[in-house]
């Protein structure tokens, strides 16, 4: 298993009983919810409230090794990979079966440039930087004696209508409207500007258009300006290009695409333009024997669509790899390819609010965000998670305080003195 997200969470645990041995090898040591990412990045949660250690969500898995390493490599051949471990060096690691869920990166359609500018939230440390630049701007608001630079840094830009960036959009306008009330003696938090740009023509581009509206009121209602069929020219230092207009900010943030990691494309097969690998009915690789790509960095077809790249379909994919492969190991044929079952997509704007479609059902309001609430603390990965988001939901949801509102530390170069060698004796 390649990637502790959670198409490969599922596909190991799917594999518990069986007789084999799982090694999952991911860059990090740690399992990400990653729908709650956008907490973090607005204070709300703290890291570990949102992710768990994989070593300690399968400790109870004795087939399971977990590694902690980085594929640099994939020898379809020689049925092995190539990872590389930190302080240790490279290592091959042979295979029978090869599961690839390695998800997703932020993808800036050619401009690699605006990252620079404009990080994305695919990760932890995405988010804490994410939060870091937020509180800092209201900062250096309060200590500049400019207006204009003033008004820049209490501008922010969000780039893409998703829902990432609606959700970031509406929990950030209640952190300025709210939580940062009365915090500062020269600024008022609640004047930031925040803008919400997508070059489509609506937000929420995957739900149905009734829906789109209401959430655009909703957004509208909480401060927050969304510019659709503005398409973004330049990202840069002082702010952001977007359909002919320049809107000076210090605060750009890219919720917009996405691609697949690198490593689809090392194993040889047909891919999409988000770099996602083309699988068949079963997600097996065409021409790379006991080879499965699932999760975000597949593209698959059901019914002449394709399967959203959401945790829910993530999760069925990673079940049904890994059943398929116990099953074989019995010797026992696969016939039934796989199927997503679409249990609704869901999306929150900021406190009581919350919208939902599944089939023929859409609904919004406040009883639809205390079903996105229930939903979302079952899906957390420990009891403990559970238990931390829950009571922090609760005390932000009366009190407006946020847990984590810090601005991380830059790493500061050793001291000479300090680290100097000193006698043991005086």
């Amino acid at each position: 298993m390649v990637g502790g997200g959670f198409a490969g969470i599922a596909a190991a645990r799917a594999l518990r009983h069986a007789d084999v041995d799982v090694v999952l090898v991911d860059r990090r040591n740690h399992h990400i919810f990653q729908p709650l990412l956008y907490q973090v990045a607005t204070a709300v949660l703290s890291p570990a409230e949102i992710a768990a250690p994989i070593r300690q969500l399968e400790a109870k898995q004795r087939n399971l090794n977990v590694l902690l390493a980085e594929v640099t490599d994939v020898d379809i051949a020689s049925r092995s990979i190539e990872a590389s471990f930190p302080g240790v060096g490279d290592r091959k690691i042979a295979y029978d079966y090869l599961v690839v869920a390695t998800g997703m990166r932020p993808s800036y359609f050619g401009h690699d440039e605006f990252a620079q500018h404009a990080p994305g939230l695919k990760s932890l440390s995405d988010a804490e930087t994410i939060r870091g630049k937020i509180l800092a701007a209201f900062e250096l608001a309060e200590a500049t004696e400019d207006d204009g630079e003033r008004a820049r840094q209490m501008t922010f830009v969000l780039v893409g209508a998703g829902p990432s960036g609606v959700e970031l959009a509406a929990s950030l306008a209640q952190m300025v409207r709210g939580t940062l009330r009365g915090n500062f003696r020269r600024i008022d938090p609640a004047r930031a500007s925040i803008v919400l740009l997508d070059a489509g023509k609506r937000v929420l581009p995957t739900f149905a258009e009734s829906l789109s509206r209401r959430v655009t009121r909703r957004l509208t209602k909480l401060g927050v300006k969304v510019l659709t069929g503005a398409k973004v020219e330049t990202v840069d230092a002082q702010g952001v290009v977007a359909g002919g207009s320049r809107i000076p900010s210090a605060t750009v943030l890219w919720t917009a695409g996405v691609a697949a990691s690198p490593i689809p494309k090392m194993l040889g097969t047909n891919t999409d333009r988000a770099g996602r690998a083309l699988v068949d009915p079963f997600l097996k690789v065409v021409d790379a024997p006991g080879v499965f790509v699932v999760g975000d960095a597949a593209s698959v077809m059901q019914d002449k669509h394709p399967v959203p790249g959401v945790a829910q379909a993530a999760i069925q994919e990673g079940q049904y790899v890994g059943r398929l492969i116990a099953k074989e190991l019995k010797g026992r044929k696969v016939k039934r390819p796989f199927r997503y079952f679409d249990k609704g997509n869901m999306a929150v704007v900021g406190k009581n609010y919350a919208v939902l479609e599944r089939g023929w059902l859409r609904t919004s309001g406040f009883l639809t965000w205390l079903v996105w609430a229930f939903v979302h603390i079952l899906a957390l990965p420990q009891l403990q998670n559970r238990l931390r988001v829950q009571r922090q939901w609760l005390w932000s949801y009366f009190t407006g305080q946020r847990s984590s509102r810090l601005i991380p530390e830059p790493p500061r170069e050793a001291d000479p003195d300090l680290t100097a060698e000193r006698p043991l004796v005086p």
